[in-house]
């Protein structure tokens, strides 16, 4: 079985759909709501699908996952809340990396170009502690998707 949160939105539900027609049991962490989210899901339901506020019991219950690809984000460039940005962005797929380390379960979670600010740095996928500490991000989406990166990044340094 394989958690896919964010689910739901462009990347996920293309993601989804690639596992699903692999012969991969998923479930999809989301919310649909009533803008149509559910169209992109329509031709390859998945075994599940989780509400975001329910995600932390489902883990406590300890599912044979086998992979957690975690792609759910407040990706709004505008985005002003950063309360929720943080929460979202940085808390969460910090708790769900440490889930995943304790269940020996691997990890993938997106970034984002947004991390790099300006671009006057560069593109270089370094995840070097150095290089991640001179990044700019503009917005908060930016700056909570680097603080996660710089969060695991010294992790993984220490």
């Amino acid at each position: 079985m394989i958690l896919v949160t964010g689910g739901a939105g462009f990347i996920g539900s293309n993601l989804h759909a690639a596992l699903v027609a692999r012969g991969c049991e998923t479930v999809v962490v989301d919310r649909l709501r009533s803008n149509g989210k559910w169209h992109n899901l329509a031709k390859h339901p998945p075994a599940r699908l989780l509400p975001p506020d329910q995600l932390e019991a489902f883990l406590a219950s300890r599912p044979p996952l086998a992979m957690l690809f975690h792609l759910g984000a407040i990706s709004e460039t505008t985005a002003t809340d950063g309360d929720a940005a943080w929460a979202v962005n940085v808390a969460l797929p910090l708790r769900l990396w440490q889930w995943c380390a304790v269940q020996q379960v691997p990890f993938v979670y997106a970034s984002s170009a947004s991390t790099y600010g300006d671009g006057s740095l560069g593109f270089e996928d370094d995840g070097a502690v150095a290089y991640l500490e001179r990044l700019r991000p503009l917005n908060l989406y930016g700056w909570t998707k680097h603080a996660f990166d710089l969060r695991i990044a010294r992790l993984l340094e220490a």
